[in-house]
């Protein structure tokens, strides 16, 4: 397995997440599980994992969590697990991504119109975040969706993340319930499309198909294709 780059500790990332820091430690259970993960893989990145794309993007995606071997091994969301697969090839396919596959950090994979992020930005035991971690963690994801444009697309990819955007925006949770293929008025405004996160699981099982999956793609193209979006004029 390639060693992977890692992020030098504590630094900051995109102007929309200034407070964000790969050496973030606040959530005691996740900081203390990834220790133990760095000194059994000491190659693996094994640390908060920043978003990944576009600066200024059309469309948000919002993930559970990196997981144990993709995430928190490379460094870069979505990149060296089974639930990249889908996900990747899909944004090559709708023109958001130079390839349609993401391996390694240091790849020559790059997003345009398109950033990606988690509700947890650190690897949790058993890919189970607790709640009161994913409400630790939302302040980060509620700096990236205040730096979104209006007229932007956020996808939701599972419940989690569903329900972390919305309390990201400061909304109630009952106001808007998920659901596969449903969207959402939020203010800014911003646009929630929600989808079955692409996991293994899922995939395989075919509570989430190729299919159903690019159908949301579609969705959210004739969206950002709505010739009387509001967007900022250019300055």
């Amino acid at each position: 397995m390639p060693r992977t780059a890692r992020p030098a500790s504590g630094a900051a990332v995109a102007a929309g997440t200034a407070a964000f820091s790969t050496a973030c430690t606040r959530c005691p259970r996740l900081a203390g599980h990834l220790a133990e993960v760095r000194r059994e893989y000491p190659d693996y990145h094994a640390r908060p994992v920043a978003p990944f794309g576009d600066d200024s993007p059309q469309l948000l995606i919002v993930g559970l969590a990196p997981g144990m071997h993709g995430a928190n091994r490379s460094g870069r969301p979505f990149t060296g697990d089974y639930a990249g697969i889908l996900l990747y090839q899909t944004l090559h396919r709708y023109g958001y991504g130079s390839h349609a596959e993401s391996l390694s950090a240091d790849d020559a994979l790059r997003l345009s119109g398109c950033r990606i992020t988690n509700a947890v930005k650190c690897l949790p035991p058993e890919n189970k975040p607790l709640p009161a971690e994913v409400r630790e963690c939302n302040d980060y994801l509620s700096k990236e969706l205040a730096a979104l444009k209006p007229g932007t697309a956020v996808l939701a990819l599972g419940t989690v993340a569903h329900q972390a955007v919305l309390r990201g925006l400061g909304l109630r949770l009952a106001a808007h319930g998920f659901a596969h293929g449903a969207q959402h008025d939020l203010p800014g405004p911003l646009k929630l499309f929600d989808s079955y996160h692409c996991s293994r699981y899922n995939t395989n099982t075919r509570r989430l198909t190729p299919t159903m999956f690019e159908q949301v793609f579609a969705d959210i193209a004739a969206y950002l294709r709505r010739p009387n979006l509001q967007r900022p004029r250019p300055v």
